[in-house]
């Protein structure tokens, strides 16, 4: 990083090269983030020196406003950055600047009173109701033990039946499904508890693990066991979904999160009152959840788009 040639006085020069260093040595930051914030900061040094009338040292960095930040990200804009971009070069530009401030060699005041752009709103991108169906289904698990496939399918199943988080499911024990219970108590983020109606399919995939399980599981134990019998880490999930998505030709956007999606698109999309599906989610806010109703108008205009003579 420091053989990269800035336009910069000698005294910032060497105040962004000492604070980069200190993100990789101190901070830890991965290469690629301390690369990201490089090229952020090269690129603001580089408007700066056009914008100042000649290359900026920290007497222009102490002198900044906040209309000068502004300047820069519009300039961004027009060249074509979209709002993610921009985001991200402008957390770089102040964490450089809290790094000046705290040494007492510039004021960070005008990029912390900066909004951040308006990020857009990614829209969740479920499953449809045939390929959720066939993923939680115990004769489409690929792994050839059948306790771990039953055990996969179980999981698999309280995702899409229930929509519980992969941390959610993992977390569950023994004693929660001991008595045949038609609900489940689920405790989520923020430690949150909801409750969650049990549908037969699952209480049948989840009784069909246990049944199979080489592993004695008691009531205070977890439910879902590793190969050894120790916890089941998410990852291992993630890869049979992984596997899963080669061997029934699903989309990249079939993981086990886009189950839970999937479990509130398709309750929207049959009725479902979104204060209801809030609930089930355990989301905090109702704004949350109505993300779902992005998700069913897309469908139903798609829908429009291909069936209307006019369309």
């Amino acid at each position: 990083m420091g053989e990269i040639l800035i336009t910069a006085r000698d005294d910032l020069h060497k105040a962004r090269g000492d604070w980069l260093k200190m993100l990789a040595r101190e901070r830890r930051l991965s290469q690629l983030t301390v690369e990201a914030y490089e090229r952020d900061t090269r690129q603001f040094l580089l408007f700066l020196t056009e914008h100042c009338g000649g290359p900026p040292g920290l007497k222009d960095i102490a002198a900044l406003r906040t209309a000068d930040l502004r300047a820069f990200l519009a300039r961004r804009r027009n060249e074509g950055a979209g709002a993610r971009t921009l985001g991200r070069g402008l957390a770089g530009v102040r964490s450089f600047l809290r790094w000046l401030e705290k040494r007492g060699l510039a004021n960070a005041a005008g990029a912390a009173a900066m909004r951040a752009p308006k990020q857009p709103k990614s829209l969740p991108k479920p499953l449809t109701a045939a390929d959720a169906k066939r993923v939680v289904a115990l004769g489409e698990q690929l792994n050839e033990e059948p306790w771990v496939a039953a055990r996969n399918a179980a999981v698999l199943t309280l995702l899409y039946g229930c929509g519980l988080r992969i941390s959610e499911a993992l977390g569950l024990t023994g004693a929660q499904f001991a008595h045949g219970e038609t609900t489940l108590r689920v405790t989520g983020k923020g430690n949150k508890t909801r409750l969650v109606p049990l549908l037969p399919i699952a209480l049948q995939a989840v009784a069909e693990y246990r049944r199979l399980c080489p592993y004695h599981i008691d009531s205070q134990g977890l439910l879902f066991r590793g190969a050894k019998g120790g916890p089941l880490q998410p990852a291992i999930i993630q890869r049979e979904m992984q596997r899963m998505r080669a061997a029934l030709n699903l989309p990249d956007t079939a993981t086990p999160h886009a189950l839970r999606h999937s479990f509130a698109t398709h309750l929207l999309g049959r009725g479902g009152d979104l204060r209801t599906i809030q609930e089930l989610l355990g989301h905090a806010s109702l704004s949350t959840t109505q993300v779902y109703t992005g998700v069913d108008t897309k469908r139903l205009l798609d829908i429009y788009d291909a069936a209307h003579p006019r369309a």
